[in-house]
Order: structure tokens, then C-alpha cells, then sequence
């Protein structure tokens, strides 16, 4: 089957066809870093590594581009307020991102350009707007014509009449619809030369700039949160095709983390910053979490649901766990024909997690059973679909939390097993009081106990 992406630009599921045969090109629109990262910012990051992942197990050679906005309104107001440079607040916060993406098992990308090292490529495309009749300098400023541009609305669907850029009123703008390509210099800000004046780039113009020097000027998927389609990836759009680049031939976007059915903000955020979620669960269990849903459907955020999604990954560690312990070491082996139709199908991630916890029911029969061969090869089979979604229960990714969760593990079992052997040893002297007291002793302590043809087994209950 062929992998269908659903292409925002067309509102329709398009046959992924690169423009170069085995290569498969993408710009995500990364963190603007002012602040610490939270659970609905790095949503994207997970979704699309899934993306990244797939599209290598397609044996396509991926270039993935994802920029940090490294200068920014915010970033100054929050510096300056906090009495710091710019540049320390930017680096600062950008190595926090970084540390939350590593710590969900996201791939790093290719690349990873900040807007401040591209400041040439920004004047240069600024040149051939103007050139192009579709931008002009007004006081030190650079607008962008919106009239010039007669498919200006082709992404969002915005009408030309519904338009406002959010921007604040300038005196040099021709037509308020028009957005800042650059920003004239102000007292105490950071500033650039260009043949306009001192100034700073403007948000839209450091994406397109970016995307053209390390894609080139046409590349296959754009992705990014749906709430920069506009008026971020519309002005994109406008401001790279009016400059002669093909630019983004597919538009993915993702949904968004919400609480309460309101879009995860800022003020939300605070605690649900990623180093606080993962004092609630582990790392492998948010990425899980964030990721089971549908990338393009909204995630709604209870600390009942994060609880449930943590519980399921680890129903799926468990079979994997056990199955190694049982049955010898469990390699990476194939995903299913089921679960490959789940991710061609616009990445389609709760239909594949339904295949895999399919599997784990039956893998686990199979081990009760005592079918150890058929149990490692269904785990395998698990390990390779979990691989690409991005949490395999042993990828060396997580070898430190595992090597600490087995050290507690196995210190557990020292104290179950001295509990079971007690057990044992009262039914065969039918002290059937003693036996159903140290059951329901570990039954209350979330311990279940099964009693199979090679003796008692014991695991921990889903949220212990």
C-alpha cells in the first residue's frame, strides 16, 4: 500500500510522491524559545518523529530540518523583564527543548538552524520580493504585499476581507492585510543591517529563508501545530512562492493538546511542563501518551488519561519483558501487514496500537501456555511495531530507567517470592487460612498471582 498523507493545502489524502525517487525532504516548524517546554509544545515533535520513522522504514534517505526561533517579541519582553541578555534567555530555554525531545526518544534532526544565523538568506529573499513587486521598505520596516498575491488564502481558506495579521498598526503599512517581513531597529534591541536599515527579521520570513537553504526551493512536507496555519504558514506560502520557490509540496499539521477543550497555553502550561509530567510518569510512557491519538485529532489532557495511556505501554513492556525472561532474548523482527496499513493511511497510530495490543493478548496466551516459541516471535514482531512509533520497550534509549526498574524489580521479587514460597509450602500442608491470608496480602499491595504448570508467577497491576 501506498502511503496517503493528508495534505492541509488540499484538504484531501494524497499518494506520497517525492520530488526525488528514495529521498524524502521536511521542515518542521520548531520551538520558539521562551520559556519552558510543556506538554502541547512538544506534541509535534512526537507526532512527526513517527513520521520520520516511517518514512526510513520506507528506505527513503530523510532530511529533517526543525529550526528554533531564537529572537522573537517574547523573548526579549521575557529577557528584558527577567533582567537577562536576550541571547542567554534564547540559549538557555532552547537547551531545555532539546533536553525534553531527547528524553521522549525523538530523533534529532538533520539539521537544527536558528533564525539568527540566517539573517543573509532573509535579505536576500527579501531583495527579490522587492524586486518582484511584492514587497516594499516604509520607514526602516519590510512589508509583504498581500494584494500582490492573488492565491493569498489557499492554505487557511481565509478570505482577503477576514484577514488581520495580528500585527500591531504601523504608519508605513500600504494595507493593514500586509505582514512585516522585517522590523526596524528600536533603542536596546538587537538589531541587523540591510540596505532598508537596522532592524530584525520578522517570525514568517525566517522559515522560508531556512527552509530554501537547506531543502532547496522546493521540498516535499511542511509540518507544524494546526495553529500556525495561519497566519504563520500562510505568510510562508505567499512569501516563498513570490520569491520563485515551488516550496512545500505537502502541508502536515497536528492537533492540538487541549484541557478542559481549551488549546494548551502558556498560563495552562506551567504545570504541565515536561519536567513536571515526568515526575508522574516515565519518559517512554508520556511519548506513548502524546503520541497514541491521532496526530491530526485534538488530545485532551486529564491526568486520568495520561494515567491510562502510561498503564497500556506498560501492559505492552510487560509482554515483552516477560517473554525475554521466559523465553530468551526478544530481537527487533517484522511489523504486521495490518499495522504497515494503519501508518500508510495518513499515519493512522490508534489502528496500529490496536494491532499491537492484539498481539500482546495473544502473545501472552501463548506464554501462559507455555508456547515459548510462539510468544518471542509475536514479541518481536511487538518490538518492531513499538521501534516505529518511537517506544520500544528495550531500545537502549531507555536502558537507564529499565536498568533502574529492574533493579527494583528484582529486589521486589526477592520479598514476592519469599511471600509465594510461604504460600506454597501452607497448600501442601492444606493450611488453606495461611495460604488465602499471604494472597490477599499481595493482592492488596497491587500484586497479582498466577498459578501455572512451572509454578506461581507474579506481576505488578497496571498503575502500580
Amino acid at each position: 500500500m501506498t502511503l496517503r498523507l493528508f495534505d492541509t493545502e488540499t484538504r484531501a489524502l494524497r499518494d506520497f510522491v517525492p520530488l526525488a525517487p528514495g529521498r524524502a525532504s521536511v521542515y518542521l516548524c520548531g520551538a520558539t524559545v521562551q520559556g519552558d517546554p510543556h506538554i502541547g509544545h512538544v506534541r509535534s515533535g512526537v507526532a512527526f518523529d513517527v513520521l520520520r520513522r516511517w518514512l526510513l522504514a520506507h528506505d527513503y534517505d530523510v532530511a529533517f530540518v526543525r529550526n528554533v526561533t531564537d529572537i522573537d517579541d517574547k523573548i526579549l519582553n521575557k529577557a528584558a523583564e527577567a533582567g537577562r541578555p536576550w541571547w542567554e534567555w534564547a540559549s538557555t530555554y532552547e537547551r531545555s527543548f532539546s533536553w525534553a525531545y531527547d528524553q521522549l526518544g525523538v530523533l534529532p534532526p538533520s539539521v537544527e538552524p536558528r533564525a539568527t544565523g540566517h539573517i543573509t538568506q532573509m535579505v536576500e529573499m527579501m531583495q527579490r520580493l522587492i524586486d518582484n513587486g511584492h514587497a516594499y521598505a516604509a520607514g526602516g520596516d519590510v512589508y509583504f504585499d498581500v494584494l500582490s498575491y492573488p492565491q493569498y488564502g489557499s492554505l487557511s481558506g481565509h478570505k482577503l476581507d477576514d484577514v488581520h495579521q495580528g500585527e500591531s498598526v504601523a504608519e508605513g503599512k500600504r494595507d493593514p492585510r500586509d505582514f512585516t517581513l522585517w522590523k526596524a531597529a528600536k533603542p536596546g534591541e538587537p538589531s541587523w543591517p540591510t540596505p532598508w536599515g537596522r532592524g530584525r527579521p520578522g517570525w514568517h520570513l525566517e522559515c522560508s529563508a531556512m527552509a530554501e537553504f537547506y531543502l532547496g526551493e522546493a521540498f516535499d512536507i511542511h509540518c507544524g501545530g494546526m495553529d500556525l496555519v495561519f497566519p504563520h504558514h500562510e505568510n510562508e506560502i505567499a512569501q516563498a512562492k513570490c520569491a520563485g520557490d515551488g516550496f512545500a509540496q505537502y502541508w502536515m499539521h497536528n492537533g492540538w493538546v487541549t484541557m478542559s477543550g481549551e488549546k494548551m497555553s502558556k498560563s495552562l502550561g506551567n504545570v504541565l511542563s515536561i519536567p513536571n509530567v515526568l515526575k508522574k510518569v516515565r519518559p517512554q510512557e508520556l511519548r506513548y501518551y502524546l503520541g497514541s491519538a491521532h496526530y491530526r485529532s485534538m488530545l485532551e489532557y486529564s491526568d486520568t488519561a495520561l494515567e491510562e495511556g502510561a498503564a497500556a505501554f506498560r501492559r505492552i513492556e510487560s509482554f515483552v519483558v516477560r517473554t525475554g525472561e521466559r523465553a530468551g532474548t526478544v530481537v527487533l523482527g517484522e511489523w504486521t501487514e495490518a499495522f504497515a496499513r494503519a501508518l500508510d493511511d495518513d499515519l493512522a497510530v490508534p489502528a496500529a496500537l490496536a494491532e499491537v495490543h492484539g498481539l500482546v493478548r495473544e502473545g501472552n496466551t501463548a506464554l501462559d501456555a507455555g508456547r515459548l516459541d510462539d510468544a518471542r516471535d509475536i514479541a518481536s514482531q511487538v518490538r518492531a511495531m513499538m521501534s516505529i512509533l518511537g517506544v520500544d520497550p528495550l531500545d537502549r534509549h531507555w536502558a537507564q530507567d529499565s536498568a533502574d526498574a529492574s533493579a527494583g524489580h528484582n529486589a521486589l521479587d526477592v520479598l514476592v517470592r519469599a511471600e509465594l514460597d510461604r504460600r506454597q509450602q501452607a497448600r501442601a500442608e492444606k493450611n488453606w487460612a495461611v495460604a488465602d491470608e499471604v494472597r490477599d496480602r499481595l493482592v492488596q499491595a497491587g500484586i497479582t498471582v498466577t498459578d501455572t504448570p512451572n509454578g506461581p508467577e507474579w506481576a505488578l497491576e497496571a498503575g502500580q
